[in-house]
């Protein structure tokens, strides 16, 4: 068996990684995210983008993998499942230290870093941030460009890399699982319509209705770190109950 696990900011937030939205009292509360998730923002305010990116980078190192994280690493385990790929638009690294093996970053990473010039990978020291500061200097390539960290702004196309490895995984899987998305950003959200046109099983894991609910073969509506735990051995009578 296959499974291909298409992830969103909701399984992060269960670990206390807020999203820019959620900041509503902070020092970023009176930014719009366009200024700070642009190339346009960048432009204008290297410092200040830089200052936002090396805060979330180090705010995440402070937190944990949930249940939700742990249950998807788990299921590479289970004999009988040959293949667990995980596909995410969130840009920590809790999959991975959770131990999926398989992680294809749609959005990129805040812990990969590149030059705005020449492209070259950064894989120098950070400066510690405890606390968020409005502007810091981003390091400087040799070739004279700033490093920026390796996200996916406003208007940048996704890197053809992961997006590929994404369709082969749905192309592939036996069972795609949608934990903690919106399910209004595309093209991740056409990933799960790509899934259902071929007859795969799609389960949908969100508090929250989606766009998505209605098409899904089956839809949870429990967090990531509830539901995931215990979907495998559940899916056999929540499939008998949707025929």
């Amino acid at each position: 068996m296959r499974i291909a696990v298409l992830t969103g900011a909701g399984i992060s937030a269960e670990s206390g990684v807020p999203t820019f939205r959620d900041d509503k009292n902070g020092l970023w509360a009176r930014f719009d995210p366009y200024e700070l998730s642009s190339t346009q923002g960048w432009n204008d305010h290297p410092e200040r983008v830089w200052a936002w990116y090396l805060w979330r980078h180090h705010l995440v190192q402070r937190v944990d993998p949930n249940d939700g994280h742990r249950a998807v690493a788990e299921w590479e385990r289970i004999p009988g499942i040959v293949d667990v790929s995980v596909i995410t638009q969130n840009v920590d690294n809790l999959h991975e230290r959770a131990g999926s093996s398989a992680v294809h970053h749609l959005h990129g990473s805040l812990f990969e870093f590149r030059c705005d010039i020449c492209d070259s990978a950064y894989h120098g020291e950070l400066p510690d941030m405890p606390e968020p500061q409005l502007e810091a200097n981003p390091p400087v390539c040799p070739c004279g460009g700033l490093i920026r960290p390796d996200i996916v702004w406003f208007g940048e196309p996704l890197p053809d890399g992961p997006w590929d490895a994404s369709v082969e995984a749905v192309r592939a899987t036996d069972l795609l699982v949608v934990v903690g998305t919106s399910s209004i950003v595309y093209p991740a959200a056409g990933l799960p319509e790509l899934a259902l046109a071929q007859g795969t099983v799609v389960v949908e894991v969100n508090p929250e209705p989606t766009p998505l609910s209605a098409d899904a073969t089956v839809t949870l509506r429990e967090s990531a770190s509830t539901a995931l735990p215990t979907l495998l051995q559940q899916l056999p009578s929540l499939l008998g109950k949707k025929s």
